[in-house]
């Protein structure tokens, strides 16, 4: 026998529009203006408010009475409407290029590949590999892969032995350095190009015979390992320390760092001594909805009967309405929440933005902000990642003004301020008796800001500082 039991759940349901507007919340500026084009041009109903005359205003309204009949839209199954925007202000380029005419790195060893005396053969096998080499100029592949992918792709048998004849060739091109397959090995053909000084022959010895204790900076063990006094040591290694890591690296594509310009979601400004929020609107258009949909929509809902591909095309177009009214109210939704946040962190870092000093940052956390505004921690964290905000001090992820606090013999100060004192005493430190984390703890301390050992260590690592032993120089 089969029981059916009635159980009572209580859930949550997020609508289309929610989720709609926690998507939009999580856009940066460039990527909200993509959404917003792509959205009129997915939705017809969907319009840019542009500011119009009166005589511009009568025009549209008959030019609308005549374009948008059912008729039409029945007959056109793809309708016709904007897609781009007149408005100079709105299209006007934008401050960085998306073009580059750098040479890039790849180009360049390709045009010292063809000054090289090799057969076809060797030419196309050497372009392999150099499109094989990586934006810092390594190859990290090994020649027997290589090999394998030539043969499937190009149809060309080839030897290991073969590819690192060419290989040797391509490791002569510029960059010095370049086509190399580890760090030691760049190091030593970056050596071997120069003039063989007692200093450049004592940094090949180093790199080929104690390349592990160079890396740890056991200088004391090379000493003994290679039997060279210590001035002789500081200028190998200054001959080292000299060379380029990465060969590859000046010759990026200047598209990459133009890419990674910031443009702030908000601007603070202070007028006459109060702070002025405002959202950057860059190219954000103001958008609305279509009256003629809408008339079409009123006209054709008076009738007693429609056919059957009228009632289709008119809950079409409704939908698309409802589309279009949800998009506008999650926009409004999310320019309100990103002004409510950003006020909040505003008034929570008065001081900051007033002074540009940045011990004078609160500590401050999302459960702060949320508490402030009223809003989910999840809604401020969508919030404060990936946006900025420029004001008299420069352009800042809003992350930068997050920080935990620690006690201090002052109060309760942010561990930002504690991560500055612990750099100034490393930059200011002796190169060749660096400090140890347990000497920090000591200097803190001494500044009334008790602090474990282990807690420097990890404030040490997130700001990417080796610890003592690998800062020592000699």
């Amino acid at each position: 026998m089969i029981q059916q039991n009635l159980q009572q759940r209580l859930f949550q349901k997020i609508s289309p529009m929610q989720i709609q507007t926690v998507k939009l919340l999580e856009l940066p500026l460039i990527q909200l203006e993509e959404r917003i084009k792509k959205e009129l041009e997915e939705n017809p109903v969907l319009e840019e408010e542009e500011p119009v005359s009166d005589e511009q205003t009568d025009e549209a309204a008959d030019s609308n009475e005549e374009e948008f009949t059912l008729e039409d839209y029945i007959e056109d199954d793809i309708p016709n409407y904007k897609t781009s925007t007149n408005n100079n202000s709105r299209d006007e380029h934008r401050e960085y290029s998306t073009m580059s005419n750098s040479e890039g790195m790849q180009q360049l060893l390709e045009e010292q590949l063809a000054f090289q005396d090799l057969d076809s053969r060797k030419h196309t096998l050497g372009q392999f590999i150099v499109g094989s080499i990586d934006n810092d100029g390594y190859l990290r592949r090994d020649l027997q892969s290589i090999t394998d992918d030539i043969a499937f792709k190009m149809g060309i048998e080839s030897t290991v032995k073969e590819l690192d004849e060419i290989l040797k060739i391509i490791q002569t091109f510029d960059p010095p350095g370049v086509g190399a397959r580890t760090l030691k090995e760049c190091l030593l053909i970056q050596l071997k190009n120069k003039e063989q000084t007692e200093e450049i022959k004592t940094a090949r010895l180093i790199l080929n015979e104690c390349f592990a204790e160079f890396s740890k900076k056991h200088y004391n063990k090379i000493i003994l390992k290679l039997n060279i006094n210590e001035n002789l040591l500081k200028d190998a290694v200054r001959e080292i320390l000299r060379l380029n890591p990465k060969p590859g690296t000046g010759y990026e594509n200047i598209f990459i760092e133009q890419a990674q310009q910031i443009i702030p979601d908000f601007i603070l400004d202070f007028k006459n001594g109060e702070p002025e929020l405002t959202l950057n609107s860059y190219n954000i258009p103001e958008l609305r909805l279509n009256r003629g949909y809408s008339e079409m929509i009123s006209n054709y809902s008076s009738k007693r009967k429609l056919s059957r591909e009228e009632r289709d095309t008119v809950n079409f177009v409704r939908q698309k309405i409802d589309s279009a009214k949800w998009f506008i109210d999650s926009i409004k939704q999310r320019h309100e929440t990103l002004l409510s946040t950003m006020n909040a962190i505003m008034e929570f870092q008065t001081e900051y933005f007033k002074t540009g000093n940045e011990s004078d940052l609160r500590p401050m956390i999302l459960k702060d902000i949320a508490e402030t505004t009223g809003l989910d921690i999840s809604t401020v964290s969508r919030v404060v990642n990936s946006k900025y905000v420029q004001c008299n001090w420069g352009v800042f992820s809003l992350k930068f003004f997050f920080s935990e606090g620690i006690q201090s013999d002052a109060g309760e100060v942010s561990t930002r301020e504690v991560k500055n004192i612990i750099l100034e005493c490393i930059e200011n430190e002796n190169k060749q008796h660096p400090l140890k984390d347990d000497e920090i703890k000591e200097i803190l301390e001494s500044k009334g800001y008790p602090i474990a050992r282990r807690t420097i260590a990890k404030y040490r690592e997130k700001m990417n500082i080796p610890m003592a032993r690998l800062r020592r120089e000699i």
